[in-house]
């Protein structure tokens, strides 16, 4: 998009939220009872990579504005702008090895695009519980998500149906047809690496389609196909979430995803409160098979517990081995954003890679009984690479990291966030230590 029309739509406000505001009386007042809102992002990153010469740095600003109608006979409209802003060029380093592009666009500049633009209808006034919504969107399902790491997520062009008739449960059926990478998508260049990582197995793809919307297929694998239908139902009830989807990616593959989450009191302390989570992964090649023949597995497991303010946890999980020359097939691709391994680290995200075995740990402490609107997470994760990876030789990759997030109480809805992650073997010998601070103003 232009970033002189970008800036202009900003100041006339005719950008959307994706919340669904008052009913309206008639098309006059659907538009001028209609809501405002967004966010405010600011984002420094530096990470001192021992495979560079200097680190590499980036400041960015930008987020997203937005405007949903009320709604009219059910009917809603929405939009929303997404940007991302370079402010010190000139400042910070032009070389490409040097410039953190994870925050801007992949050449190292800012840029904007229109990631919302939907119509919405719920029928409450059929008597369902149902709601249509067409058109660019934020998803945020298992497999196809946002994956919202850095300045601009990744955004959808879909048709959604959410249904909640039935007591306690969600069913979603949705066509997705194109893909808009985020700018964290600058982070992976193709290959088993990317296709495993939440983007592209084509080099260049990138580049190419970053701050546009493209052929689901065409993003992945380099192949326009008939994009991606899903069907997922969430049942939740007491202390116990079930989930299942099925990802039917045409002439690509078919993944499915399920999950379930349980919590409960423990009889020997009641300010001990356990829970455990387990995941499954399964995928094969479909049609065509555009992206060659498919047949993986992942599964995952999580157990941990809370007790007043301190809340921990482990995970485990397994990929599924492969043959040499057939590391693609034996993991799991995931190349539209979805991220929902428990063993993923910050940054590493070696666990859907063929053989690997990986392990987490993870421990948040909250200081608000401390009258401190804060928290501080601390993790360390280890990710077994078998030899047939795809990603080198055999090695064990390791991560450890921290976040601590500060809601000040004089300003309410600002989001003060330090980050940090220090992997170490993570590809031929290469080690970084990465610190980043985010500011974040929701409105």
């Amino acid at each position: 998009m232009n970033k002189n029309i970008a800036i202009s739509a900003i100041a006339f406000g005719l950008l959307a939220s994706s919340s669904v505001v008052s009913a309206a009386e008639d098309i006059s007042s659907m538009f001028s009872e209609g809501k405002v809102s967004g966010e405010i992002r600011a984002f420094y990153i530096n990470r001192d990579d021992t495979t560079k010469a200097d680190n590499q740095i980036a400041t960015a600003i930008g987020g997203k504005l937005g405007f949903n109608t009320a709604t009219l006979n059910g009917f809603s409209l929405g939009t929303a702008l997404y940007t991302t802003n370079r402010i010190l060029k000139g400042l910070e380093s032009d070389t490409s090895s040097m410039l953190n592009t994870t925050l801007l666009a992949n050449d190292g500049e800012s840029y904007s695009l229109l990631g919302e633009a939907y119509v919405q209808y719920n029928a409450k006034s059929l008597g369902s519980n149902t709601t249509f919504k067409i058109g660019r969107q934020k998803l945020n399902t298992p497999l196809a998500g946002a994956d919202d790491a850095r300045m601009v997520p990744s955004l959808f062009e879909a048709y959604v149906m959410t249904n909640q008739d039935v007591t306690n449960t969600t069913i979603v059926a949705a066509h997705v047809t194109k893909f808009a990478p985020g700018s964290f998508s600058n982070a992976y260049n193709g290959g088993i690496v990317g296709a495993t990582a939440g983007y592209t197995s084509v080099a260049g793809n990138t580049a190419k389609y970053q701050g546009e919307f493209t052929d689901m297929g065409e993003w992945a694998v380099g192949q326009d196909t008939k994009g991606v239908t899903v069907l997922g139902a969430i049942h939740k009830q007491g202390n116990v979430k079930l989930q299942a989807w099925d990802y039917y990616a045409h002439d690509l593959l078919n993944a499915i995803y399920l999950q379930a989450d349980v919590k409960w009191n423990c009889l020997l302390s009641d300010s001990l409160k356990p829970f455990a989570a387990l995941q499954y992964i399964n995928e094969n090649d479909t049609g065509s098979s555009y992206a060659g023949k498919v047949d993986s597995d992942f599964i995952g497991a999580k157990f941990g517990a809370s007790i007043g303010s301190l809340k921990a946890y482990v995970a485990y999980s397994e990929q599924s081995k492969a043959n040499a020359g057939e590391e693609l097939q034996n993991s799991t691709i995931t190349p539209w954003g979805g991220m929902p391994a428990f063993t993923q680290g910050m940054v590493t995200r070696h666990m859907f890679l063929a053989g690997t075995q990986a392990t987490k740990v993870a421990a948040t402490y909250n200081f608000k009984e401390q009258g401190v609107n804060l928290s501080a997470t601390g993790y360390y994760a280890s990710f077994d690479m078998d030899s047939n990876s795809g990603y080198g030789t055999a090695r064990t990759a390791k991560e450890s990291g921290f976040d601590i997030k500060y809601y000040p109480a004089d300003v309410k809805n600002l989001l003060l966030r330090l980050r940090g992650n220090f992997p170490t073997e993570f590809g031929n010998g290469r080690d970084w230590n990465e610190y980043r601070f985010i500011a974040s103003y929701k409105f």
